[in-house]
C-alpha cells in the first residue's frame, strides 16, 4: 500500500534557490525510484501562491499561498534568505513568514530547515533547548540571538526529535536524503544519491567531503572503476599492494606508479580513508560495537581502528562517536 506523504515546501522574495529546489528533486527521485511504493507530494508555499524572485534572480511558481496550505503538513522544509552588507551575511527575518511557521508547526510531522532556515524556525521559538545548525557564516548571528539554542556550526545537519536543521546550499541534498531514509530506508536513500551523481551520502556530524569526492575522476577509467570496486568491498582484501594490482593486470611497480600518480596517494592510505569514512558513518548513525564496525569496514580489530582513526582524524572511534553520534 503506497501512502502519501505530503511535504510543504516554504518559499519568499530572495529565498536561496537550490534549497528549495533541491530537496524537492530528492523527493521526486525517491517516487521515481521507489517503485509505485512511495509517494511525496511536493508543495511550495508562498505568503500568496505565484511567481516568487528567488536569490538566483530565477522564479519559482508556488502551488499554493500560505493560507490555503491546510492542517496537515508531514514534512514542512523551511529554507532562508540573507542579506550581503558589507560587513557579511546576515539572515533575513521575515515576520510573515515566522507568523506562519508558528501557526503550522503544531501540525507538521516533521519540520526541517536549510541553510539559514534555521533562524526562522529560532525566530518562530522552535529551536530553544536544542542544537542546532546553519550555514557557517551566520552561526555566530544565530548564537547570539537566541542564547536558548546550542549552535554547532560544524554538522552537515542535527536532528533533535522531530526538528531538523540543515547546513549551507547544497547539505540541503544530504538532509533531505537522510529525511527519505528514516521513511523508506538507506537502500532507497542510496539510490537517490546515485541519481543525483552523489558519490556518497554524506551523513551528520562532520563527514563533510567522502573520499571519492577529495579525489576527483582520474585520466583513467580503470583506476576509477578500481576506486568504486574498493568502496564497495572494504571487507575484502584491500590491503595488499599485489590483490590490488592483480585485479588491473598490473605489475606491482607499475601499479604502484599509476596509482600514486592518479590520486595523489598510495593504495594502502586510499584504502583506510575510505575504511574510516565508513567506520565514520557507522559511529555516526548507529550504536553498533566497535568490534562489529572494524570487521564490517574492514579494519580487523578494534585495535587497528583505533590506529587508523588516530592517524586519520587524531581521535579515538568512541570519541567521535560522542561527539557525532545522530540523536533521535
Amino acid at each position: 500500500m503506497t501512502l502519501i506523504h505530503r511535504v510543504v515546501i516554504a518559499a519568499f522574495p530572495d529565498v536561496d534557490l537550490l534549497d528549495v529546489t533541491g530537496p524537492a528533486e530528492v523527493f521526486a527521485l525517491a517516487n521515481r525510484e521507489g517503485g509505485g511504493r512511495v509517494r511525496y507530494d511536493v508543495r511550495l508555499a508562498s505568503p500568496v501562491r505565484g511567481e516568487v524572485r528567488t536569490s538566483a534572480g530565477v522564479r519559482v511558481v508556488t502551488d499554493l499561498g500560505f493560507d490555503e496550505v491546510g492542517p496537515t503538513i508531514d514534512t514542512l522544509i523551511v529554507p532562508g534568505a540573507v542579506d550581503c552588507p558589507p560587513s557579511g551575511p546576515v539572515a533575513r527575518i521575515d515576520r510573515e513568514v515566522v507568523a506562519w511557521i508558528e501557526s503550522v508547526a503544531p501540525h507538521a510531522g516533521r519540520i526541517a530547515s536549510v541553510c539559514v532556515g534555521a533562524h526562522l524556525l529560532a525566530a518562530a521559538g522552535l529551536l530553544d533547548g536544542r542544537t542546532a545548525t546553519t550555514h557557517w557564516s551566520t552561526a555566530d548571528q544565530l548564537a547570539a540571538e537566541h542564547p536558548h539554542i546550542l549552535v554547532d556550526p560544524d554538522p552537515i545537519f542535527i536532528r533533535s526529535g522531530r526538528i531538523w536543521t540543515g547546513a549551507g546550499i547544497s547539505a540541503c541534498l544530504d538532509l533531505s536524503l537522510a529525511l527519505v531514509a528514516e521513511d523508506h530506508g538507506e537502500d532507497l536513500a542510496l539510490q537517490v544519491a546515485r541519481q543525483l551523481v552523489v558519490y556518497l551520502k554524506r551523513q551528520g556530524g562532520q563527514s563533510q567531503f567522502s573520499v571519492p569526492l577529495s579525489h576527483p575522476a582520474t585520466a583513467r577509467r580503470d583506476i576509477d572503476d578500481l576506486r568504486l570496486f574498493i568502496t564497495e568491498n572494504l571487507d575484502g582484501d584491500l590491503s595488499t599492494t599485489p590483490a590490488l594490482a592483480a585485479r588491473m593486470c598490473l605489475s606491482e611497480r607499475h601499479f604502484t606508479r599509476v596509482f600514486q600518480q592518479e590520486t595523489g596517494a598510495s593504495a594502502a592510505v586510499y584504502v583506510e580513508a575510505c575504511r574510516v569514512e565508513a567506520a565514520r558513518r557507522l559511529l555516526e548513525t548507529t550504536d553498533q560495537p566497535l568490534e562489529r564496525i572494524a570487521t564490517t569496514v574492514g579494519l580487523g580489530s578494534v585495535e587497528t581502528l583505533h590506529r587508523a582513526f588516530r592517524r586519520q582524524l587524531t581521535a579515538t572511534p568512541g570519541d567521535y562517536r560522542k561527539r557525532f553520534r545522530i540523536t533521535t
